[in-house]
């Protein structure tokens, strides 16, 4: 009877298992907050948590680790001291993205032009601390799971391309994992959106909308919300546009609302429609678990980009012959594919890979393992006065034609998801 029931406990534990914790990453004392390259503007107040939120799957013996952290961006510098702290899931299988906030500290250390840098290294020690301990957390909380996963179009004045408005990716992509009693146990909501409706030039430390995102899509699903970022980059951002107050007609630009009650009123639409579309998605009840990944050498021609390589105080690695590695994964998850982003794509990368990606549900995870600025299809180099910026803050005109390649490579040698 004992080996009867080892046996039955055996088989019960086979199928997918997932767990979730969050952990609070907002500084003590408040720091400045980093838009980007260049000089992080003080914070005189906070607005919401900036925080690390974890989600961990299993699957007879495959396990895989995401996180989403309020920054900016996270480097494979810190992020790999993170994947130390966390024994108990293979490194390359921790996928940690950042939601791209633009009122966060920086988290990259860029060097300040005068010998310093412009981060606080005590605080990213503190992330680094925060992010393993809500893994390890997440490694505790695995219990027997269902999942739900859907994508669908998210209505409503959400984002925009402000480089060409109707230029962007109006999908939102929706994982829910189900207890035993069909209760969610965690939410993922992955959509292409610069949060900063804010910015960082108000004085606001804050998530952006993605605070209120996961704090709506908790108290109405239940369980822990997480969000990561797509295809945002070159320059999908939130429509906070106030459409009756012009600012160059002809160009068809807006003047915005850059307050917390945008923030809310983005974030919460958008806990609605992911609510909307996840809703009468069917339970998948024995989904498969795959895990694959790859390391891909990128050639860095900006000087720009290759100053914060060769002098942030973090000694990002880099190779001899002016180039850098990032890790791509990729993760089948029932009917669903994941491919993560090193950077910001621009939305048209976006759009093709999901196109010749291989599942019923396609999710694009930006900012993920690494954040290498934006990421431009050579034809889009430098191509219009509207690029120069995001040309300048990319690795170098191949790195968009060599993160399809290796992408699609990766796609098609890893087993198909369910169908």
């Amino acid at each position: 009877m004992a080996a009867v029931f080892a046996c039955l406990a055996g088989e019960a534990r086979a199928g997918l298992e997932v767990g979730a914790s969050v952990r609070v990453i907002t500084p003590d004392r408040l720091l400045p907050v980093s838009g980007g390259m260049g000089e992080p503007k003080p914070a005189r107040e906070k607005r919401g948590e900036l925080t690390a939120r974890a989600m961990v799957f299993r699957k007879q013996g495959v396990t895989v680790g995401v996180v989403a952290l309020d920054l900016l961006g996270f480097p494979s510098a810190l992020g790999d001291r993170v994947r130390a702290r966390v024994g108990r899931i293979p490194a390359h299988n921790i996928l940690i993205g950042s939601t791209h906030t633009h009122s966060a500290p920086d988290c990259y250390a860029f060097p300040d032009g005068k010998g310093g840098h412009t981060g606080d290294l005590e605080y990213m020690r503190l992330v680094v601390d925060r992010a393993a301990e809500a893994l390890n957390e997440a490694l505790e909380r695995l219990q027997p799971a269902t999942i739900k996963i859907a994508v669908g179009e998210a209505i409503g004045k959400i984002a925009y391309n402000y480089y060409a408005p109707d230029l962007y990716d109006r999908r939102m992509g929706v994982i829910q994992a189900l207890d035993a009693k069909g209760k969610p146990i965690a939410t993922l909501v992955n959509y292409a959106i610069h949060p900063e409706v804010l910015g960082n030039d108000i004085g606001i430390m804050s998530p952006d909308l993605v605070g209120p995102l996961c704090d709506e899509l908790e108290a109405r699903q239940g369980g822990i919300a997480l969000f990561m970022n797509s295809a945002q980059g070159g320059m999908v951002t939130a429509d906070n546009r106030d459409l009756a107050q012009p600012k160059d007609p002809q160009r068809g630009y807006w003047n915005d609302a850059r307050s917390w009650e945008e923030c809310l009123r983005i974030g919460r639409l958008m806990a609605s429609e992911a609510g909307r579309i996840i809703k009468d998605a069917p339970v998948q009840s024995d989904p498969s678990l795959v895990a694959e990944s790859i390391n891909v050498r990128f050639p860095v021609e900006s000087p720009a980009m290759w100053a914060v390589i060769e002098h942030s105080p973090l000694d990002y690695p880099h190779n001899g012959d002016h180039s850098v590695n990032a890790r791509i994964n990729l993760v089948n998850l029932g009917d669903a594919q994941l491919i993560t982003i090193p950077g910001e794509a621009l939305p048209n990368i976006g759009f093709y890979l999901k196109r010749k990606m291989r599942g019923r549900h396609n999710f694009l995870l930006g900012l993920t393992n690494e954040a290498f600025g934006y990421i431009m299809t050579k034809v889009d180099f430098k191509s219009f006065p509207r690029y120069d910026y995001i040309s300048r803050t990319s690795l170098g005109e191949m790195t968009g034609e060599i993160l399809i390649e290796q992408s699609l490579s990766l796609v098609n040698r890893a087993p198909a998801p369910d169908r």
